[in-house]
C-alpha cells in the first residue's frame, strides 16, 4: 500500500518487478508493470483481486515503464483475459509491435516473454490521467535508454521503476550491450537521478523492494553506486553478470553444472560480460559467478550444482 487510497503498490519477488494499481477512475484502473512470465497466474489473480474489490470487470489499459522481461512478462496474459491497450515508451514501440526479440532483449538475456500487443506510446512530456490524479511522464534512461518514470506533483508520488530503488538502481543495460560506448549510460543515470532530486517526490514506489520516503539516502546510495562502476567498469560488467545470474536462478531454482555452463554459453551478454572481464575459461567464470553468489549467502553449491538458499 501507498499513502493514497488510489494507489496500490504490490511488491513482489525480486524476479517480478512490483505492480502499481492506479484506482479511482470510472473507466478501471490502470495496472503498470506485470511481473516475470512464469508469475502470470499470480499477476492475473492479483488484477482481478484489485478489479473485485473497486467493482470493475477489466483494467483501463496496462502501462510498462520499459520492456525489460521482469516488468512486462505477464502483458499477453492479461490482454488475452481482458483484452485491455497497452501503453509503452515510444522507443520500444516498433520493436514491440514487429515483436523483434533481439531489439527487445529477450534473446539477449536469455530470458522469456509471451508477444503481447503495443497500443499506444507513452510518451515523456505527456500527462497520464486517472481520476483526480495527474501523472507526468518523465525520460529516465541509464538502466535502459527507453525508460520512464511517472510522478504526481500534488500527491507527492514517483514511480521510479529501475531508476532508483531504496538501495540502488537496475544493472545499466547499455554499458554491457554490443558496441557500448562504455560509460555514456553512466553519464544518463547521473541525469536521471538529477532529475529525481529536481522533481523531490515524498514517496517513491519503485521497480524492485520496497517503497521509501528517505530520497536523499536513497540518492546518496545510488551516486556512490555509481561513482563504484564509473572507477573501474569492469566491476559493473561482474555485478551485471551475477544479478542475471540470479534472475536465472531465480527462475529454475537449481541447476546442474553442465546447465548452468550451457545457458551461460548460448547467452550472449554473458558472452560478452566474461570478454569485459578479462576471463578466456568459460568453466572458470562460471564457478566465479557461483562463488561470489554463495558468499552473499544467496545461493548453494556443491559437486552436483547450485540452488537457491531456502
Amino acid at each position: 500500500m501507498s499513502d493514497h487510497p488510489q494507489v496500490q503498490f504490490i511488491e513482489r519477488g525480486w524476479l517480478s518487478a512490483n505492480m502499481i494499481v492506479l484506482g479511482g477512475d470510472t473507466r478501471g484502473p490502470l495496472v503498470i508493470d506485470t511481473g516475470y512470465a512464469s508469475h502470470a497466474q499470480q499477476t492475473l489473480a492479483l488484477v482481478e483481486q484489485q478489479l473485485l474489490e473497486h467493482g470493475h470487470t477489466a483494467p483501463r489499459a496496462l502501462l510498462n515503464t520499459h520492456l525489460h522481461s521482469d516488468h512486462c512478462g505477464g502483458n499477453a496474459q492479461l490482454q488475452a483475459r481482458y483484452g485491455c491497450p497497452l501503453w509503452i515508451p515510444p522507443a520500444e514501440f516498433e520493436a514491440a509491435e514487429q515483436w523483434n526479440e533481439a531489439a527487445l532483449t529477450f534473446r539477449d538475456t536469455g530470458q522469456r516473454c509471451e508477444r503481447f500487443t503495443p497500443h499506444a506510446r507513452l510518451q515523456p512530456g505527456d500527462t497520464v490521467e486517472q481520476g483526480t490524479m495527474q501523472w507526468h511522464v518523465h525520460a529516465a534512461p541509464g538502466h535502459d535508454p527507453a525508460s520512464v518514470l511517472l510522478f504526481e506533483p500534488r500527491l507527492g508520488l514517483m514511480i521510479s521503476a529501475d531508476a532508483l530503488w531504496e538501495r540502488g538502481f537496475g544493472i545499466v543495460f547499455p554499458e554491457i550491450a554490443p558496441q557500448a560506448a562504455l560509460g555514456a549510460a553512466f553519464d544518463e543515470v547521473e541525469q536521471t537521478l538529477d532529475l529525481i532530486q529536481a522533481l523531490s517526490p515524498r514517496r517513491v514506489l519503485p521497480g524492485h523492494g520496497p517503497q521509501f520516503s528517505d530520497l536523499a539516502a536513497a540518492l546518496q546510495e545510488s551516486r556512490s553506486r555509481l561513482a563504484y562502476f564509473r572507477s573501474e567498469p569492469v566491476r559493473h560488467a561482474l555485478h551485471a553478470a551475477k544479478a542475471l545470474l540470479m534472475y536465472h536462478l531465480l527462475e529454475w531454482r537449481q541447476r546442474t553444472w553442465p546447465e548452468l555452463q550451457t545457458w551461460l554459453a548460448e547467452t550472449p551478454v554473458q558472452t560478452r560480460l566474461r570478454e569485459q572481464a578479462g576471463e578466456p575459461d568459460a568453466a572458470r567464470w562460471a564457478q566465479g559467478l557461483v562463488v561470489g553468489l554463495t558468499k552473499t549467502g544467496q545461493v548453494a553449491a556443491d559437486e552436483a550444482g547450485v540452488r537457491l538458499r531456502g
